[in-house]
């Protein structure tokens, strides 16, 4: 019997999305936790095991030194952060370290800045890594699940992708009201919110329409919002009757002025609405309109009390579990489309 392999990875960033991936590396009977970087100076120092509450220590301690990360023997990093370092990532892929992450940059390397791209490939020649995007959406839903219910298909219409959202369970008024303005007058939509779904989505959607031989030389944005028709009180405070109770953003990539791909960003707090968008609990629908049509809806089913330990799974499990495919896969900028199938290790 052959030796199985382990895979020796670093956690870069512990916020709610990181800290699960820390931990699910930890736990993971293929992959050893050899280094962790956080932002924060309060964490630094601090054993990995304890920043993602497990009750043992694993002897790797924080640090917020890109130097001392650069150092270690490293076959991937897991980066997670709010923001993408372009300085820190091309010192890491320069090294020898792969890296998979939720960052949506890299989804279509043709839409990236070319400047940035340019940099990103050097550092990959350089140190032979590859580097790739994933995460629950964008990522999975808009890539590997939307792949195949496609190739069901050999006439090809429009494909939705809904995706809803219930905040109403989510106590952080400042997220809720300040940031994403539910309870807000009703008014004109943000456009720079579509603008920046845009960026991510349009370049998931784009990479998609590229490998079915109809490439996006359109994508439009567009962001809607709905009143909700009466006094609410959400977990993170009171929505007045009138005010924004749901917002949907959608993108649409189109082929020569034909929409192929559209995805759309269901955000509410009440589904008593002034429009009728249909909204349902919380999770994915996806739609193919072609010779072969089909419809899957996706629900998560776990109580509203479970939600906050729930979710960021959806979003960092898929980039571990990535972490074998991309270190095998050949230097540069990997997609969805490139990789073979992401297949999880139990065992």
């Amino acid at each position: 019997m052959t030796e199985q392999k382990t895979w020796r990875v670093v956690q870069w960033a512990t916020g709610n999305i990181g800290s699960r991936s820390l931990r699910m590396v930890i736990e993971h009977p293929r992959m050893e936790l050899v280094g962790l970087w956080v932002s924060s100076p309060e964490k630094v120092g601090r054993d990995a095991g304890e920043l993602c509450g497990l009750p043992t220590e694993t002897g790797v301690k924080a640090t917020n030194s890109l130097d001392e990360i650069v150092a270690l023997d490293a076959d991937c990093v897991l980066f997670m952060p709010q923001g993408t370092d372009w300085d820190a990532l091309c010192a890491l892929l320069a090294s020898g370290k792969n890296v998979v992450t939720t960052r949506g940059d890299f989804h279509f390397p043709p839409r990236m800045d070319s400047e940035k791209r340019a940099r990103i490939e050097e550092a990959c020649a350089q140190g032979s890594t590859s580097i790739h995007s994933t995460g629950s959406s964008p990522g999975f839903v808009t890539e590997a699940l939307a792949i195949p219910l496609l190739s069901l298909q050999r006439g090809h219409g429009l494909l939705t992708i809904d995706e809803y959202a219930d905040c109403s369970s989510r106590n952080s008024p400042d997220m809720l009201f300040n940031i994403m303005g539910f309870g807000a007058p009703m008014g004109p939509f943000d456009q720079r919110r579509a603008e920046h779904l845009k960026g991510d989505f349009g370049s998931s959607l784009s990479q998609v329409a590229e490998a079915i031989g109809l490439p996006c030389d359109d994508i439009e944005a567009v962001g809607e919002l709905s009143a909700t028709r009466r006094d609410l009180e959400i977990a993170a405070g009171t929505v007045p009757a009138g005010t924004v109770g749901a917002m949907r953003t959608t993108i649409t990539c189109k082929h020569q002025g034909r929409a192929i791909l559209r995805f759309r960003a269901n955000w509410y707090v009440t589904t008593d609405i002034e429009h009728d968008w249909a909204l349902r609990d919380s999770g994915w629908r996806l739609a193919t309109e072609g010779d072969t049509p089909v419809t899957v809806d996706i629900h998560f089913p776990v109580a509203e009390a479970d939600y906050a330990a729930y979710t960021p799974g959806l979003t960092a499990h898929r980039p571990v579990n990535a972490v074998p495919a991309v270190c095998a896969a050949a230097p540069g900028i990997r997609t969805t489309v490139e990789l073979p199938q992401i297949v999880p290790l139990y065992g």
